[in-house]
């Protein structure tokens, strides 16, 4: 089971995680905050009738306020336009509304691709997987979209320019509207372990991720006291929450 948990900072300090409202039954995963914070998007095996019990394949709920202050309504499906009989994650909202969002359904470009769909007055328009300049033949996944769609951050998996077993990358949208060829973020964001999950804070200008990277030695004969004191560290193979400055590093990646 997974559940979606709020936090929240008192003084620059973050306190302890209680579960939302909405989450505790079901696999509730990778929730994404609208720009306007008024939105809540998050992917959900819950089956669509809520008098039923029996789960289903992952869909992208959301769930609304009237302000930050307000409760979270009850969980809505985004509906047939988005969602399939496949598997739909990761849900990534612009100013807009257009929706980025991972899927494994049949029409990717090789395993899981990011897929797009624009937002009009009559709702989500037909999805499309993004170029090859963003999808491969293997899998990306988690994207962040800029509110302005200026830029997107995904999880490319084993590519051959990789740093690790999936790292973070960087395209950012032409003048006429197409992605650049998408770029490593480097080794001062990314691991040999698996680095996801990327959220920007435009208040702070940081990169909020979460990573599995290790400082474990596995080749060193360790005592009881540094073995559990390793083991108990942060950075320890387990997927924990990292933070980045990004103040200067989009338009330094922008210039390469």
């Amino acid at each position: 089971m997974s559940g979606i948990f709020k936090s929240v900072q008192e003084k620059g300090i973050w306190q302890s995680p209680v579960l939302v409202s909405f989450s505790g039954k079901y696999k509730d995963l990778e929730p994404y905050l609208s720009p306007e914070g008024l939105r809540l998007y998050f992917a959900s095996n819950r089956p669509l009738i809520k008098s039923e019990d029996e789960t289903k394949d992952f869909d992208i709920w959301y769930v609304t306020r009237k302000n930050i202050n307000d409760s979270w309504s009850e969980p809505i499906n985004i509906g047939a336009n988005i969602n399939t009989e496949y598997n739909e994650f990761y849900p990534a909202i612009a100013s807009s509304k257009n929706i980025y969002f991972t899927s494994d359904r049949p029409s990717t470009k090789g395993k899981d691709d990011i897929f797009f769909s624009a937002w009009t007055q009559q709702g989500y328009t037909e999805t499309k997987s993004l170029s090859t300049a963003i999808n491969t033949e293997g899998y990306e996944f988690n994207s962040y979209i800029a509110p302005d769609e200026s830029f997107m951050i995904f999880t490319g998996y084993a590519r051959k320019n990789g740093l690790g077993s999936g790292d973070l990358y960087i395209s950012y949208k032409t003048s006429i509207g197409s992605w650049t060829t998408a770029k490593n973020m480097g080794a001062t964001v990314n691991s040999n372990q698996m680095d996801y999950c990327p959220f920007v804070d435009w208040v702070s200008k940081s990169m909020y991720y979460t990573s599995r990277r290790s400082s474990l030695q596995g080749t060193i004969k360790l005592t009881t006291e540094v073995f559990l004191k390793s083991i108990n560290s942060y950075s320890n193979g387990l997927s924990r929450i990292y933070k980045k400055d990004i103040s200067n590093l989009l338009n330094d990646l922008k210039e390469e």
